[in-house]
C-alpha cells in the first residue's frame, strides 16, 4: 500500500481565561479522504516576565462541529441536547513551553475542530497599562497518514484480500448507497500460512469525538463471521479496518463482502408539491387547493396509497431550505406546517446542514400534535432527529439510533402534544427527523389512524437571542463563523438562562440609581466654579455630569436601561469629558495667564480628542494630559515662588484645608479605579470614583482672583434709583 503524509498548520493564538465563548480559542482542519493515521502537535507556550505563573490550558476536540463546553458548570437551557466534550489538559509549570502530541487512528474524513482556554477569569478589571498580563499562546498542527490506494469493496461482490502481519492491518472501503436500510458485512475463508487458527478483528467505520460508535467484531476459527449495521451513513464511504491477532510472522488471507438492504421511500405526489411552491411561500390559505396540496386525491386513489403504504419502508416530506442570513435557515414544509404520520413507516424529513457553515449555530427542532387528529387516547407519536442516516425501526424498538450516531428522541401524545428539541452547534452533515405513530397494544391497533404533526424547524446563531439578559455575538476564525452568548447582570450558561448568580430587578435598578446619580456629586463643584468666575471650567464639568449620567444609564446590563443616544457616542463623550475635566483643573491650579491657559484648554483638549479615538481605553490616555497638566502646575508654583520669595501658595490654610484634601481624596479616586474594580462590585466602587473625583475638583479649585468681585446678584438685580459715582478724570485747559 501506498502512504501519504500531509501536514496542515495554523497560526497560534493568544489564549484568555474563560468567562463566555467567545474566550476560547478556536482552530478548524479539514482531514481528507482514507486517513487512517491522525497526529495532534499542540503547542503551548508562555511569557517569561514575573506576571507568569504556573497554568493549565484546557484543550477540547469535536468532529463535524465546534465543541460544546461548559467550564463554569453553567446550567443549558430546557430542551438542549449536551454532550461532554472530549478533553485534555495542558500544564506549564516551570517549562516556558510544553508540547503535547494526540493520536487518532481512522478518523472521519471532514471537519475536526479544537477549542483552547484558560481557566475561569478572575472577574478583575484591568485598566490598560497600570499591568501587563502574561502571554499565553497555542498552536494546534495536525499530521494526517493517509492510504493513496485504499481497495474498494463492491456491495455483493466478495473480495479476497491478504493481511501481511498484525503490524500491518488492511484497510479497504465500501460506499453506502442512498435509502439503505441495513448493511451487513461478511468475513469468510480464513486462512493462515501457519495452517493455525484464524484470530481477526474487524473495525468498521471512524472514530468521531467527543463520542465514537466504531463496530467490533472478533473472529475465531474459519467459520464465516458477520455483522450487521441498521441504517448506516448516507452516501458515504465507510471505512473497514482488519487486523490479524495470530503469530507476528503469519500472513492471513480472507475473503470479505458486503451486502445492503435497500429502503423503497414513497413520497407524497412530488410534482404538485413542486408545482404550488410558489403558493407556499406566501402560506397556504384553508381550504384551498394549495393548502390541500397532495392531499387532495380521489377517494380511489387515497385507498391505493394506503394500500402502497405498506411496501414503503419511509414516507418522505419535501423540505425547502431558505436560507436567511449569516448562520441563520428556515426549514419549510412544501404541503404545509403539518406532516401525516402513520404506524406503517416512518414519516422522514430531511434537515440539509452540510454547507460547511451550519455547524456554528443552533438546531431547533419543535413539534406540536393535533389532538384531534389522533383518534386512540393512548396512541404515542415518537421522534428521533438523527444525522447522516435516519431511523428506519421505531415501531420496532423505539431506539432512537443508527449504525454510528445516537440521536435525539422526542414524544408527542395527547397528554404532552408539545415537544422542543436543540441541537448544540450541530455537526456539518444531513440531518433526519423520523416520525412514527406507536401503540401500545400494537401495530394492528393503529393500522389505520393517522396523526397531525406540526414541525417547526430552523438554524439560528443563537436560540431566543439569548434572552433579554445576553448578547449574540457572531465570531470568526479565518472564514469560519460560529455564534455565542455573552451574558450581563449576573446571568450565565450557553443562552443566558441561569439565573443562579442573577441580580434582581431591585439590585438592578439600585447600580442604575448608583452610577447615575453619584455624578450629581459634580453639582458643588460646578457651583465652586462659577462662584469663583471659573465658567469654563463649570462647562466642562457640567460637560462631564451629562454625559457620564447618560453613559452609565445606557451602559447597564439589565432591565434599567436608557439610551438617549447611541451607546459608542455617549461613551465617547463620557470618556472626553473624564479626561478633559482632569486637564483643566490642573491647569486652572497653576495660574497662568489667562490667554495661556485658554490656549492650552483648547489645544490639550483637541488633542485629547484624537488620542481617545486611536485608544480610547488606554490608560495613558488619562495620564499623559495629567502629567503634563502637573508639568506646567509646577513650573508655574516654582515661579511664583521664586518671584515672590516664599513658598506657593503661601497661605497654610489653603495647604491644609483644601489642597491636602483634594490631593487625598484624588489618590483614594485613583486607586480605586486602578485597582479594586471587580465584574461585581462595579456599580459602587465606581460610584465611589465619581464622588471622590468631584469632591476633589471642589477641593483643588484655586480662590478667584483679587481683583474679581463677589457675584452680586442683589445689585443687579434691582429696581430703584442708585447713585452713580463718576470715575471720568477731568481734564482742565490752563491759559
Amino acid at each position: 500500500s501506498l502512504y501519504v503524509s500531509e501536514y496542515f498548520s495554523q497560526s497560534a493564538q493568544k489564549l484568555s481565561f474563560y468567562s463566555w465563548y467567545g474566550n476560547a480559542k478556536l482552530f478548524h482542519f479539514h482531514v481528507p479522504e482514507d486517513t487512517v493515521l491522525l497526529r495532534w502537535l499542540l503547542q503551548a507556550s508562555r511569557g517569561k516576565g514575573p506576571e507568569c505563573t504556573d497554568m493549565e490550558i484546557t484543550v477540547h476536540f469535536r468532529y463535524g462541529a465546534p465543541p460544546v463546553i461548559n467550564p463554569l458548570g453553567t446550567r443549558f437551557p430546557a430542551n438542549a441536547t449536551v454532550r461532554p466534550s472530549y478533553n485534555i489538559s495542558i500544564t506549564l509549570s516551570s517549562a516556558v513551553q510544553n508540547t503535547t502530541f494526540v493520536n487518532v487512528t481512522t478518523p472521519a474524513a471532514g471537519d475536526w475542530f479544537i477549542a483552547a482556554h484558560l481557566p475561569e477569569a478572575a472577574g478583575r478589571i484591568e485598566v490598560k497599562g497600570f499591568s501587563t498580563p502574561c502571554p499565553y499562546m497555542f498552536q494546534a498542527d495536525m499530521f494526517v497518514l493517509r492510504l493513496a490506494d485504499m481497495p474498494v469493496l463492491e456491495p455483493g461482490v466478495a473480495m479476497p484480500q491478504t493481511v501481511v502481519s498484525p503490524a500491518k492491518p488492511l484497510h479497504v472501503k465500501v460506499f453506502v448507497p442512498k435509502h439503505t436500510a441495513r448493511m451487513r458485512f461478511e468475513l469468510r475463508t480464513c486462512i493462515t500460512s501457519k495452517q493455525k487458527a484464524c484470530t481477526m478483528r474487524v473495525v468498521l467505520g471512524s472514530i468521531t469525538l467527543p463520542q465514537s460508535f466504531q463496530r467490533i467484531i472478533t473472529c475465531v476459527g474459519n467459520v464465516n463471521c458477520s455483522l450487521a449495521l441498521d441504517s448506516p451513513p448516507w452516501e458515504k464511504w465507510l471505512q473497514i479496518t482488519v487486523e490479524s491477532l495470530g503469530a507476528a510472522d503469519a500472513s492471513v488471507s480472507v475473503e470479505i463482502l458486503a451486502s445492503f438492504t435497500a429502503c423503497r421511500p414513497g413520497s407524497t405526489s412530488s410534482f404538485l408539491n413542486f408545482s404550488s411552491l410558489n403558493q407556499s411561500q406566501t402560506g397556504p390559505r384553508p381550504g384551498s387547493a394549495g393548502a390541500a396540496g397532495s392531499s387532495t386525491l380521489s377517494t380511489g386513489e387515497a385507498s391505493r396509497n394506503a394500500s402502497d403504504q405498506r411496501s414503503f419502508c419511509l414516507q418522505n416530506q419535501p423540505v425547502v431550505r431558505e436560507d436567511l442570513d449569516v448562520v441563520s435557515v428556515r426549514y419549510r414544509l412544501l404541503n404545509s406546517p403539518s406532516v401525516p404520520v402513520n404506524s406503517l413507516s416512518p414519516t422522514l424529513l430531511l434537515l440539509n446542514l452540510n454547507t460547511g457553515m451550519d455547524s456554528g449555530g443552533s438546531l431547533v427542532v419543535s413539534l406540536l400534535l393535533n389532538k384531534t387528529s389522533v383518534r386512540l387516547a393512548n396512541a404515542t407519536v415518537v421522534a428521533c432527529v438523527s444525522a447522516a442516516s435516519p431511523v428506519l425501526s421505531l415501531n420496532a424498538t423505539q431506539n432512537c439510533s443508527t449504525a454510528f450516531f445516537q440521536g435525539y428522541p422526542l414524544s408527542l401524545s395527547t397528554s404532552s402534544a408539545e415537544a422542543m428539541l436543540i441541537v448544540l452547534y450541530p455537526q456539518t452533515d444531513d440531518w433526519f427527523l423520523s416520525l412514527q405513530l406507536i401503540c401500545p397494544k400494537g401495530q394492528g391497533e393503529c393500522s389505520a389512524a393517522e396523526a397531525k404533526v406540526t414541525v417547526f424547524a430552523y438554524l439560528t446563531p443563537c436560540f431566543n437571542d439569548c434572552g433579554p439578559y445576553g448578547q449574540c455575538s457572531l465570531l470568526r476564525r479565518h472564514g469560519y463563523l460560529y455564534a455565542g452568548c455573552s451574558c450581563k447582570a449576573g446571568w450565565g450558561g450557553w443562552s443566558c438562562t441561569d439565573d443562579t448568580k442573577a441580580q434582581s430587578v431591585s439590585a438592578q435598578n439600585l447600580a442604575t440609581l448608583l452610577l447615575t446619580l453619584s455624578n450629581l456629586m459634580f453639582l458643588p463643584a460646578i457651583a465652586v466654579a462659577v462662584y469663583r468666575y471659573y465658567l469654563v471650567e463649570a462647562s466642562v464639568y457640567t460637560y462631564t455630569m451629562f454625559f457620564s449620567t447618560f453613559y452609565h444609564a445606557c451602559d447597564q446590563p439589565g432591565v434599567a436601561v436608557m439610551c438617549i443616544m447611541d451607546y459608542d457616542t455617549l461613551q465617547y463623550c463620557d470618556f472626553l469629558g473624564s479626561v478633559v475635566s482632569i486637564w483643566v483643573t490642573i491647569l486652572c491650579m497653576s495660574r497662568v495667564k489667562k490667554i495661556l491657559k485658554y490656549v492650552l484648554f483648547v489645544l490639550g483638549t483637541l488633542l485629547i480628542a484624537m488620542s481617545l479615538q486611536l485608544d480610547r481605553r488606554g490608560v495613558w490616555n488619562m495620564m499623559g494630559p495629567c502629567l503634563f497638566a502637573l508639568v506646567i502646575m509646577i513650573a508655574a508654583w516654582v515661579y511664583h515662588g521664586v518671584k515672590r520669595r516664599h513658598c506657593y501658595p503661601s497661605s497654610w490654610k489653603r495647604w491644609v484645608f483644601y489642597l491636602l484634601p483634594g490631593i487625598t481624596l484624588a489618590f483614594i479616586a485613583i486607586s480605586v479605579y486602578a485597582f479594586m474594580e471587580t465584574n461585581e462590585n462595579y456599580y459602587y466602587t465606581h460610584s465611589i470614583w465619581h464622588v471622590l473625583v468631584a469632591c476633589s475638583v471642589a477641593f483643588l479649585l484655586p480662590p478667584r482672583d483679587k481683583h474679581k468681585k463677589p457675584w452680586a446678584w442683589s445689585q443687579k438685580l434691582t429696581c430703584r434709583y442708585q447713585i452713580c459715582q463718576n470715575d471720568r478724570e477731568e481734564l482742565y485747559a490752563v491759559t
